[in-house]
């Protein structure tokens, strides 16, 4: 059984990652997720899950394939002693997005993002919900129609959790939603706020 990831053996172990990713854990290429700041406990599940093929990515399942389960958790630990740089809301989007992400749509059925993701995009690492905060809008978007469409990351009762909502946002929702979350961060201690340009 693994033991709880350490960050320093993480480092070395995330060359490969930062390829994509960035060597810190924020990809300059929007449609790699930035991991920095993401819970370690997330980072491992979704790295099982493509080892597993539960999860479909070429790369993604022939990176994971190797690894231990402790690796998992070193990686883990790693990009999430990192900071995730602060992306930028499109101004147009700010408050339908914002509209969604802290209250959701009642009349559709379509919970508030923050009820499980925090109200500043942390995430809720015991329950296994992941940071959102500042996440590249494009891969937001990409994910969202991704679950819209039938995608899911496994077929436990937590991976059918955001299709299921996913299939009830349209098109606008989710750039909306996708735009919001990038652009979602807290500065200086306050409360978290969308960047706009």
């Amino acid at each position: 059984m693994a033991k709880a990831g350490d960050a320093a053996a993480g480092q070395g172990k995330a060359a490969a990652c930062g390829a994509c990713h960035g060597m810190d854990g924020n990809s300059s290429d929007a449609q790699y997720p930035k991991l920095a700041g993401q819970h370690e406990s997330y980072i491992v599940r979704q790295l099982t899950h493509f080892k597993a093929g539960q999860r479909q990515n070429p790369i993604m399942m022939g990176m994971a394939a190797p690894l231990s389960e402790q690796d998992m958790h070193d990686l883990g630990a790693y990009f999430a002693s990192k900071q995730s740089l602060p992306g930028v809301a499109d101004a147009a989007l700010v408050s339908q997005g914002e509209q969604l992400f802290r209250q959701g749509d009642a009349d559709r059925g379509i919970p508030a993002c923050m009820a499980c993701h925090s109200i500043d995009g942390r995430g809720n690492p015991g329950a296994g919900y992941p940071q959102l905060t500042s996440q590249h809008a494009q891969y937001v978007e990409k994910t969202l129609k991704a679950w819209h469409d039938g995608t899911t990351w496994g077929d436990d009762a937590q991976a059918k959790i955001m299709p299921a909502i996913a299939q009830k946002l349209d098109d606008k929702d989710i750039a909306a939603l996708a735009s919001y979350i990038e652009g979602l961060h807290v500065a200086d201690g306050a409360a978290a706020k969308p960047a706009t340009p």
